[in-house]
This record gives structure tokens, sequence and C-alpha cells, in this order.
């Protein structure tokens, strides 16, 4: 089986193959140059596997949340590629790719996923390891971290870039041990794979008109007098 997978969700643009359970991938900190980098990445790391956009099974998706712009240009990318080459696509979220990321780098068998989404806020999802693959906890949610609740205890890998911004609002939270944290972490595409592969050969793909985004609010930025609230805080 080959798979392709995308992700320009956040600061950081991977493309990344499966070919029959070996793993290439080129990742980048594009910073807001994903449109141009996109298309070249992909191209560069096909022409280094030997293989044509044509032999492609199926591609996962990075659907967010992050960056309104990254994800649009991500889903927008894959949506237009599917429909020509006629493929399913698959949807994989920005946190699930953190979890995962944990679990390959680390064995990490429970992780907490947040990834900074600026007005003071972070998204979020915990993550348990099941059979070595990143299963949510609940739903991915945008929350303040002062009205996070975190486990009370246990031993979790933390993964984002929320650790980084809102570090100690966030383990304020909790008395469990953290370990890792690895508040720099972006979002991989080769992190979609081992999640995406079991469902693309399950036949459970969808047509890519069907992939959506997943913004979980519906603006970008504070109103002025939001801005001033906080920074009277």
């Amino acid at each position: 089986m080959k798979i392709l997978a995308i992700d320009t969700a956040t600061e950081a643009c991977s493309v990344a193959l499966w070919l029959d359970g070996a793993v290439h991938e080129r990742f980048e900190h594009a910073g807001r140059t994903h449109s141009q980098r996109l298309l070249p990445m992909l191209r560069a790391l096909a022409a280094d596997c030997g293989i044509t956009l044509a032999q492609l099974d199926g591609i996962a998706c990075g659907v967010g949340p992050g960056s309104f712009a990254g994800v649009r240009i991500g889903v927008g990318f894959v949506k237009g590629l599917a429909l020509g080459l006629d493929r399913p696509v698959l949807a994989v979220t920005s946190l699930a790719m953190l979890a995962q990321g944990s679990i390959r780098r680390h064995g990490a068998r429970q992780v907490l996923a947040a990834i900074d989404a600026r007005m003071s806020e972070v998204y979020y999802q915990a993550f348990s390891a099941v059979d070595g693959l990143a299963v949510g906890q609940g739903e991915a949610r945008v929350i303040a971290p002062s009205l996070l609740d975190l486990p009370a205890d246990g031993r979790y890998a933390a993964a984002g870039s929320g650790w980084h911004s809102h570090g100690a609002e966030l383990r304020a939270r909790t008395a469990a041990a953290l370990e890792p944290v690895e508040d720099t972490a972006l979002p991989q595409a080769q992190d979609a794979l081992p999640l995406a592969q079991p469902a693309f050969a399950a036949g459970q793909g969808i047509a890519a008109g069907l992939l959506q985004p997943l913004y979980l609010r519906n603006r970008v930025a504070l109103t002025k007098a939001e801005q001033e609230a906080a920074r009277k805080k």
C-alpha cells in the first residue's frame, strides 16, 4: 500500500509517504510559505522515492486544529490532488499527530497534546497508546489553560507549542508526572501515516469532497476591547 500524508496546520510543513510499511518524509519550518513550499516538497519526495502520484492508494490530510490559513492550504491542496487522482482521503488531526510523535520517539503510553491557539487559549486533547497508535480520550477542545481539567496523577508525555506558551498555567492544573515535555514539538506528516494506514486498509477512506477542516472556533483574533482587557490582567 502507498499512502501520502500532508500537514500544513502549523508553522511546520511536511509531506510523507508510506510505501508498503517504509516511511519517508520531508519536513520544514515554513512560516507562512506553505503554499510555495508544499508542491516542490511533494515532487522532490516522490522523485526521491521513485514513485509517481498516480501510484498512490490514498491521501491522509492534516485537518487542524492550528493556523486557519495553514489548515485551509493543506485541506484545499489534498482535495484538489485527490479529486484529480480519484483517490480516497482520510482526516488526521494535528493533536493526534503530536501524540503519535511522542509514541514514536519515546514509547509514550499517555500523551497530553496542546497547541498554542493564540487569544490566550490552547487546542487540547489527551491520548492513550493502544497497540502503538494514538487514540483520543475525549474530544479536542479550544480552551483557556486556566480552565482545563488535566489528569490528577499518573505519568504523561506532554507535546506541542501550548506547553511552551502556557506551560506554567498547564502545569498548575495537574500533579501528574510530565515526562518528557516536548514544548517545541510540531505535527509531522509521518505521524499521520500509521494512524491512516489501518483505516485505508479497511476501506474507510472517504471521497475528497467530504474532507473538512477542524477549526474548533470561528474567529482568529481578539477584538480591540478584548486585547485591552487582556493587557490589564
